[in-house]
């Protein structure tokens, strides 16, 4: 669909409020637990898709003095809440059901079938709205709320079938228990990813020592040191380095720096700052640990 990420968001969360709404008004008065435990996940749905929504426009901003690397982290800060408002949720979920496991109510599935039947398809509809492939961490953490949803609903209705066919009430709270799990993993998976960037660990597939053994093999390098790679925002790689070169014209030099950043281009690292020096630095200096050039030299 032709949308930008805001408009998908707005829609998105529109629909959300509605099924909120309408499972709320149907797990009370049918007294399912598990119709109640996807009310729950749609409640925090509804938190997390306004949250990526602000933070979908506040992302768009450009670079200014206070945030020089621009606003891709706030994305990711909301990823962050959402992922672990995820987490929250499902450990309500999972007390609720062991108390209604030890006592199970009587459910009313006359009532439960329909809401969650509506509420299976207007998940539908919101995933496919925002889409199933994502760059963005915060798109995606929606996306998972909802798809988590979707899923979570179809269990509310098998859940239904089995209660109104076999009398057997285990089931409502078993699906919920379900939902719970699924809601954890997902969560799970979205804090993981946040963190990794916030924590500027190496962005998956990318290896430090393995990008500057690369850069030793360009003619006129001679050493590499003080190498960083790490996450602006998610998918957003930098990378920083010291290259020892020769004693020779700022303008020999600048053509080994853009050869370095064309192969640093082509690994898909387009922000890059390459120090260019004719001396390294002091000895065990704390930062300039990963030195692997003088090996890669010898072996050749």
């Amino acid at each position: 669909m032709s949308m930008t990420p805001e408009k998908r968001l707005a829609w998105t969360l529109a629909v959300t409020l509605l099924i909120l709404i309408g499972e709320v008004i149907g797990g009370l008065l049918s007294n399912s637990l598990a119709l109640l435990s996807d009310a729950g996940h749609v409640l925090t749905d509804a938190f997390a898709l306004g949250l990526s929504l602000l933070a979908a426009m506040i992302v768009k901003r450009p670079s200014d003095y206070r945030a020089t690397y621009g606003y891709q982290r706030i994305g990711l800060l909301a990823a962050l809440i959402n992922g672990i408002s995820l987490v929250v949720i499902a450990i309500f979920i999972f007390a609720e059901a062991y108390e209604r496991f030890v006592s199970p109510p009587v459910i009313n599935t006359s009532l439960m079938l329909p809401v969650a039947t509506g509420g299976l398809i207007g998940n539908i509809c919101m995933a496919y709205i925002l889409g199933s492939s994502h760059k963005d961490l915060n798109l995606k953490s929606a996306w998972l709320h909802v798809l988590g949803d979707t899923v979570s609903s179809a269990g509310v209705i098998i859940a239904g079938l089995v209660v109104r066919f076999t009398g057997w009430g285990a089931a409502d709270t078993v699906a919920s228990g379900l939902v719970g799990l699924m809601i954890i993993i997902g969560g799970g998976r979205v804090i993981k990813e946040a963190l990794w960037v916030f924590l500027e660990l190496s962005p998956v597939g990318f290896h430090a020592e393995d990008i500057s053994s690369g850069i030793a093999e360009i003619a006129g390098v001679e050493r590499i040191h003080d190498v960083h790679i790490w996450s602006i925002g998610h998918g957003i790689p930098a990378f920083s380095a010291h290259v020892q070169i020769r004693d020779q014209k700022i303008s020999e030099a600048d053509c080994i720096r853009k050869e370095i950043e064309h192969k640093l281009a082509h690994l898909g690292i387009r922000h890059s700052v390459i120090q260019m020096e004719c001396a390294g630095c002091a000895e065990g200096d704390i930062f300039c640990r990963i030195d692997r050039t003088q090996d890669i030299h010898h072996e050749h």
